[in-house]
C-alpha cells in the first residue's frame, strides 16, 4: 500500500491526549491491512517528524442488542472492528492535534488571573467603625 495516501485517523480522546502529553505517544485509527511498516512510513511523510515504534491493537467487534420499549421486539447488531496504531516519536519531536487544547488552556488560565486582578482592584476594603463595640456594650446595659 502507498504510505503516502494512507488514511490516519488520529484519536481524541483524553487518554490518547494524556500519552501524548507525558510519553509522546499518539494514537491513530488506521485501516485494517496495513502493518506497522507502512504506518511508520506514512506517519513520517505527512507530519514530517521521526519515529521511534508503532505498536498495533486490533479490536475485534461487538455484539449488541436494541429492546423496544414493549420488550417484544429486539434488534441485533454489531459494533464496528478497528485497527488502532500506537506511534511513538522522537523526543522533541510533536503532532498538532492536542496544540489548540494547549493553548486555550493557556488563554483560559491568563483570563482567570486577570479576573482575580480586576476583582482584586475593584472590591474596596470595608472599613470597620469604632464605635462598634461601644454600640454593643449600650444595648447590653439598657435591658
Amino acid at each position: 500500500m502507498n504510505s503516502t495516501i494512507l488514511p490516519l485517523q488520529p484519536r481524541l480522546s483524553e487518554k490518547a491526549y494524556g500519552l501524548s502529553q507525558t510519553h509522546n505517544v499518539y494514537v491513530f485509527d488506521v485501516p485494517r491491512n496495513v502493518n506497522r511498516h507502512s504506518i511508520a512510513a506514512a506517519v513520517k511523510a505527512q507530519f514530517e517528524v521521526t519515529v521511534v515504534s508503532v505498536n498495533i491493537v486490533n479490536r475485534k467487534s461487538k455484539a449488541k442488542r436494541t429492546v423496544s420499549k414493549g420488550g417484544r421486539r429486539t434488534v441485533e447488531g454489531s459494533q464496528s472492528a478497528f485497527k488502532k496504531a500506537y506511534v511513538v516519536l522522537k523526543k522533541g519531536d510533536s503532532l498538532p492535534f492536542f496544540a489548540s487544547i494547549a493553548e486555550e488552556e493557556a488563554k483560559q488560565k491568563a483570563a482567570d488571573e486577570k479576573a482575580a486582578k480586576a476583582a482584586a482592584k475593584e472590591a474596596p476594603e470595608k472599613k470597620r467603625s469604632r464605635f462598634r463595640r461601644a454600640g454593643k456594650k449600650e444595648q447590653e446595659l439598657k435591658p
